[in-house]
């Protein structure tokens, strides 16, 4: 009789590792019951500061939505979507909007949000008794250096406005988070310790040799999925923590990030010199390990930010896109200005529609390529689940901004127009167009709520229900 595996199998290990098995044939019953099979319900929140002009947003995929056009069949784009009601006294778009952005609420303070965003309804909503056991509740990362006012970065919040978890923006952070905590310093010559400093995998390595050595009740075919999954998790492993292995097979001591982290990155608001390499290899790296994460079924809910609402860096360096050079950034060259009015940022308060807005336009260009970057992570065959679809057609994963136009001379146009875009969610929703919904982004989420099968709302208890109804399936 064939050996039958449940989908969340596991290798458990010391210092509460746990390591996720990848979608093995024994895990699949029957043809038939494969196809019937639920998948997990998911819900991530993605987001990239700055936003993407009205105007521009209209050109479709023949403008800056370009990198996203692969993914075009498996998105619902949104334009249209009004954060007005989000507005608050003092406070410009940069930041209401960036509160707004998956709860629909102005901020409440400086540190929290107005409400619960969508992943974290949802999460509640599909697991009222609480998540699996050995599972991470929530995971919150990103790449951003605007450091004011924690809205502008975590994108993930409780139904109290409270921040749902602690935001990583260390790859090695992010690893640990998943993974459980190595002890890299000092060593007390206990051999379980030793190995546990030498990787997180070294924890399981007995039932690694055992689901793919002889005596694995696996096939063939699914001893070598294993075997390759644990080979790219060690991948991963090492490139986040830059492990050189040594004469004695210990690794060196994690190094730090090569980003600037914490007061540094954002001095005094004053922006930041990196390179696009510099930029885009740790972001992908981030990126790579939350798909990881996602993939291995160890998260389920939670966010993911490229660049904070506000951001203020001088970016530099060519840019390319499928072969060919789209721009040269030079912002603080081309701004001919230092400090913040040398940063990229200030392209989007000189955003004109009747101009080319050539900088602007390269800029929100390589937001779509590294956002594209992380989904295509889950639209791979490694990601395909049980019901023949992909984790990125299966999950709900929404796509959002701070504003729609980036001058702070008018806060009507500031917060209606706002960049959204959803996956299908398993089916909810409606993909492979892009809608003028032209509807308040209160509504739009409580929409999606509602397909998810969440009983409880945004927005005040007696404000009337506004379906959106075009963005369902």
């Amino acid at each position: 009789m064939k050996t039958r595996f449940s989908r969340r199998q596991a290798m458990r290990g010391l210092g509460g590792i746990t390591i996720g098995l990848p979608l093995l044939e024994e895990m699949l019953p029957t043809a038939s019951a494969a196809m019937r099979a639920d998948v997990p319900v998911r819900a991530f929140n993605l987001f990239f500061g700055l936003g993407i002009p009205a105007p521009l947003q209209q050109e479709g995929f023949g403008g800056v939505l370009e990198p996203l056009q692969p993914l075009a069949e498996k998105l619902l784009i949104m334009r249209g979507v009004d954060h007005t009601r989000a507005d608050e006294k003092g406070a410009n778009a940069h930041y209401d909007g960036a509160a707004a952005a998956f709860t629909a609420e102005p901020p409440d303070g400086e540190a929290k949000a107005g409400g619960g965003s969508i992943d974290q309804l949802i999460r509640r909503g599909a697991h009222p008794d609480g998540l699996p056991p050995g599972m991470v509740p929530t995971l919150i990362g990103g790449t951003f250096f605007r450091r004011s006012r924690v809205c502008r970065y975590v994108h993930s919040y409780n139904p109290d406005g409270t921040v749902a978890a602690t935001i990583q923006e260390r790859p090695r952070d992010l690893f640990e988070r998943v993974f459980g905590t190595l002890d890299i310093t000092g060593g007390d010559g206990d051999l379980t310790r030793r190995r546990l400093r030498r990787s997180v995998l070294d924890s399981v390595v007995d039932q690694y040799r055992f689901y793919t050595g002889t005596r694995s009740p696996l096939g063939a075919t699914s001893r070598g999925r294993i075997a390759e999954h644990l080979d790219r998790i060690r991948e991963f492993e090492q490139r986040a923590f830059a492990m050189r292995r040594t004469s004695d097979g210990a690794p060196d001591a994690p190094p730090q990030s090569l980003l600037l982290h914490g007061g540094s990155a954002d001095p005094g608001g004053m922006g930041i010199d990196i390179t696009v390499e510099e930029l885009t290899s740790e972001w992908r790296l981030m990126a790579d390990l939350y798909a990881m994460a996602v993939k291995m079924d160890r998260v389920r809910f939670g966010s993911l930010t490229f660049l904070a609402a506000g951001e203020r860096i001088r970016l530099k360096g060519d840019y390319e896109y499928e072969g060919r050079k789209v721009f040269t950034f030079d912002d603080a060259g081309q701004q001919n200005a230092s400090g913040d009015k040398g940063c990229s940022h200030e392209w989007w308060h000189k955003f004109n529609e009747k101009k080319s807005n050539e900088q602007l336009r390269a800029h929100a260009h390589l937001k779509m390529r590294e956002l594209a970057w992380f989904l295509s992570r889950l639209d791979d065959e490694d990601s395909r689940e049980a019901n023949g679809r992909t984790i990125l057609e299966n999950s709900l994963i929404t796509i959002s901004t701070e504003s729609g136009d980036g001058r702070h001379n008018d806060v009507k146009r500031e917060l209606t127009g706002v960049f959204h875009a959803v996956t299908g969610g398993n089916g909810r929703f409606r993909t492979g167009e892009i809608q003028d919904v032209g509807a308040e982004g209160v509504d739009v989420y409580n929409t999606m709520l509602n397909a998810m099968g969440v009983d409880r709302k945004l927005g005040p208890d007696d404000r009337e229900v506004r379906p959106v109804e075009s963005i369902l399936a």
